[in-house]
């Protein structure tokens, strides 16, 4: 029986990843959200420029939930919940705040899930490429 111990995500990371995502963000001239969330879901560092729009808040939380959750980027979830995928009901069916709209990624250590990601403001494709960029910083 392996005795290996789960590394948890540290405030100084998430603080890291935050950095690193809005920086990717301002480097495309674009104002985000980003919220970083440990293994338990609870919320270890959150900025929203000053600039960017309100609800960016709320989509970046929700992002980062639904890829700590499902242990999937939110951008590989979008299609399962279309009317034909087989997560259709799965928003609906479960009172949580899921969105399946790309930004969000969960974080590992050793294979490990240890946290999630999530940025908002963009469009998708760029709050999906901000946090792959925040994770490649903490590499």
């Amino acid at each position: 029986m392996s005795t290996t111990a789960i590394v948890p995500l540290t405030t100084d990371e998430a603080e890291t990843l935050v950095t690193a995502a809005r920086t990717a963000a301002e480097a495309a001239g674009v104002t985000v959200s980003v919220t970083v969330l440990d293994a338990g879901g609870h919320l270890l560092a959150f900025r929203r420029d000053d600039r960017a729009v309100l609800i960016s808040g709320e989509t970046s939380t929700r992002k980062a939930y639904t890829a700590l959750q499902l242990n999937a980027p939110t951008a590989d979830l979008v299609d399962l919940v279309k009317p034909d995928g087989p997560f259709h009901s799965l928003p609906t069916a479960l009172d949580q705040p899921l969105l399946f709209i790309a930004g969000g990624l969960p974080l590992h250590h050793d294979g490990r899930l240890i946290g999630a990601i999530g940025v908002g403001g963009g469009t998708p494709e760029q709050d999906h490429g901000f946090a792959q960029a925040s994770i490649k910083e903490l590499s």
